[in-house]
């Protein structure tokens, strides 16, 4: 039996992190009022984001968020059992190291260096991400995806153009790009995850601020894209002029908690 989890819930929150609830230095508190009211509706959390199964769950600890979560992009799924403190895991594509050999290929063929995140050094991530230690040590826990520093537009644009010949996929992050098989997406992976709960009318509200976010939020019944602080992200400006997105009215947290507020309104007694 799956814990944690409301396999008759009707709607699920599946939230991308980085930029969309959290900033640029990981506050998420002005969405805190808004989780702890999800919760009380018994509304689940999702988070699906780049980050790493290590990174999420710390997350989750620090947030109480109890629902499963989907990682590196859409490369893996988690989530508890009742009885216990192990975790179930469905897996979408390749590994990590079958992911870097093919980094490494394109980057001959694109005559350009594409340099993976797990190569820098510690002062390079944290100069990158700020993140401490610890957090470091958690984003470099990579087992399906590989990101790399992003490079120039044109670069970006030849890599994208040979991804097919070996099955596999980029997208372009705020700070990182990312590379998966073509089997990993974010919609994808929130399907898988309706599939296996057996909850497969649920409908879902996506929220995000990126380019990888966009099969998540092509895939979700409603699409809410986060801006930054200097707008949307250009990836999806098509979504939201052709009204197939949202625009949330704030960036970060303060506009994903007006976005799910305005949205759940009509679902308390």
């Amino acid at each position: 039996m799956i814990s944690l989890m409301k396999n008759n819930s009707k709607y699920w929150i599946v939230t991308d992190l980085d930029g969309t609830l959290m900033d640029e230095d990981y506050d998420i508190t002005p969405a805190k009022k808004t989780l702890k009211i999800l919760a009380e509706l018994n509304i689940p959390v999702i988070p699906c984001t780049s980050k790493t199964a290590s990174e999420v769950r710390y997350f989750r600890k620090e947030n109480a968020l109890t629902d499963p979560f989907i990682v590196e992009n859409g490369a893996a799924v988690y989530g508890g059992y009742e009885q216990n403190s192990s975790e179930w895991e469905l897996i979408l594509g390749k590994s990590y190291f079958e992911l870097k050999t093919i980094l490494f290929n394109i980057s001959k063929k694109v005559n350009y260096h594409l340099t993976p995140l797990n190569d820098l050094s510690k002062n390079q991530i944290y100069e990158l991400t700020g993140l401490s230690d610890q957090g470091i040590t958690r984003a470099l826990d990579r087992c399906w995806s590989v990101p790399f520093l992003n490079p120039p537009d044109d670069i970006f644009e030849n890599v994208k153009s040979i991804c097919d010949f070996y099955n596999v996929h980029v997208f372009k992050g705020n700070r990182m790009s990312h590379l998966l098989s073509s089997e990993s997406h974010k919609g994808k992976a929130v399907n898988k995850l309706k599939v296996y709960l057996q909850n497969n009318d649920v409908k879902i509200i996506a929220l995000g601020d990126s380019q990888n976010d966009l099969p998540l939020l092509e895939y979700a019944d409603i699409s809410i894209v986060i801006p930054g602080k200097n707008g949307p992200n250009k990836y999806l400006q098509n979504g939201i002029d052709n009204g197939s997105f949202r625009l949330a009215n704030a960036p970060h947290a303060e506009g994903w908690a007006n976005s799910v507020q305005d949205i759940i309104k009509d679902f308390k007694d």
